[in-house]
């Protein structure tokens, strides 16, 4: 690196955008040292950049003073659609030098510290489904699922992006096409639990900027369009111990103790961790029935219907694992796999115990409790959750609950074509 480039010192924000600024190499070696300043308002700005007024201790109503950042001297990677730039994640801190525990990262960060007191490690993945345009605004592939033919079509794309998340020390393991049109899933390897989340944070940096490079558009919000598939972003967990998958299948039939725990964990809370999972008024176009996105707090052995698909039958006991195939792409990874930590750990705490595994269409299932079906309903079934509060933290659970009320209030105040060509000549 020379001292002509530019180094952009990244914070994810409450939505999982990553803001920050761009550093000379002398500037960012200072602050390597001794850190650097960025307004508080970045933890309270809204997606189309208005800031959240709702909030009195930071941000527009109290001034938008500093915070202290300092970069993760780990993170700091090339990119390589923008030769002379790298980019490097920073932590927040408050003036006086304290964690700033409102910060996505250090939400995580929190979470699995919990877990590591019940002696376990986390490492987790993130597949997600990006939609692809090209600069007519036509998608890349007709929305075959699995098409090896039209898997082609993204050949340039994949070309720029393997290479740019290899500079990035992220490993792309497999791409294929999906059932929507324009819709590639690309999946992630498994990583130690905050790094599998900063890849997750990179891969969207990188997919979007690779495919500006291009020519083309690249989104991962959660429904594009009607009455096609939406854009998921799937979450594998699992947990270890003495470098050992403590939800390795042993010599009998059931899951191995801490699995079931977690299972049993995740399924009670994954009501209130919907608000998390799936944070946006449009998160919830996403989940209907028959679109492989879970309606019901279910799990199940490789069943692709439920909210929890277990993997517990490979051969190779790495691979052992617990899917989450709530989570939208829209998500911001770190809250998302705070969530999930946070609700596996609370099982392992209380040695809980899971209801029976669906077997067979969870869809079809009416006797299973239903998860919240918009935005509304999952913020009452997060703030109605002690315990997933407390493990994230009552002061976080608080300034995200006031930033999904915010995206309410913007919704509600919103007049949508739909409304118009529906009602106006009606009433």
């Amino acid at each position: 690196m020379t001292d002509s480039q530019f180094v952009l010192l990244a914070m994810p924000d409450v939505n999982g955008n990553l803001r920050g600024k761009a550093l000379r190499m002398n500037a960012f070696k200072s602050a390597a040292e001794n850190g650097t300043v960025m307004t508080d308002l970045l933890l309270g700005l809204d997606p189309v950049d208005t800031p959240i007024s709702d909030y009195e201790e930071f941000g527009i109503r109290s001034g938008a003073g500093d915070l202290v950042v300092r970069p993760d001297a780990e993170t700091l990677h090339e990119l390589t659609w923008r030769p002379g730039w790298s980019v490097c994640l920073a932590t927040p801190s408050w003036r006086d030098g304290s964690p700033c525990e409102l910060a996505a990262r250090e939400v995580l960060r929190h979470a699995l510290e919990g877990i590591r007191e019940l002696g376990y490690e986390t490492r987790a993945a993130f597949e997600y489904e990006v939609r692809i345009w090209d600069g007519e605004g036509r998608p890349l592939s007709t929305g075959i699922s699995y098409s090896v033919v039209e898997a082609g079509r993204y050949h340039a794309f994949v070309s720029a992006l393997a290479p740019a998340l290899d500079a990035l020390g992220i490993e792309l393991t497999a791409i294929h096409t999906e059932a929507g049109p324009g819709l590639l899933e690309l999946n992630l390897a498994a990583r130690e639990g905050l790094r599998a989340a900063d890849d997750a944070a990179l891969v969207k940096l990188a997919a979007k900027g690779v495919a500006e490079s291009l020519g083309l558009r690249a989104s991962f919000l959660a429904k594009t369009v009607p009455g096609e598939e939406g854009s998921s972003g799937h979450l594998h967990l699992s947990l270890w111990k003495d470098e050992t998958n403590a939800f390795a299948p042993g010599d009998g039939p059931n899951l191995p103790t801490p699995a079931a725990q977690a299972v049993a964990g995740m399924v009670e809370h994954l009501a209130g961790a919907s608000l998390l999972l799936n944070p946006t008024v449009n998160s919830y176009k996403r989940l209907v029935p028959g679109w492989f996105a879970p309606v019901n707090a279910s799990w199940g052995i490789e069943n692709r219907s439920a909210a929890l698909r277990v993997i517990s039958s490979s051969a190779q006991s790495e691979r052992c694992r617990i899917e989450c195939r709530r989570p939208g792409a829209d998500a911001n990874p770190y809250l998302a796999l705070a969530g999930l930590v946070v609700a596996a750990g609370e099982g392992l705490r209380r040695g809980a115990k899971p209801p029976p595994p669906v077997v067979g269409d969870a869809y079809a299932r009416e006797d299973l409790p239903a998860l919240p079906g918009s935005l509304e309903s999952a913020l009452a079934a997060f703030r109605a959750d002690g315990e997933l509060c407390a493990g994230l933290g009552e002061r976080f659970s608080n300034y995200f609950a006031v930033s999904r009320e915010w995206e309410l209030k913007a919704w509600r105040e919103a007049v949508s074509d739909w409304e118009r060509e529906r009602y106006e000549r009606a009433v």
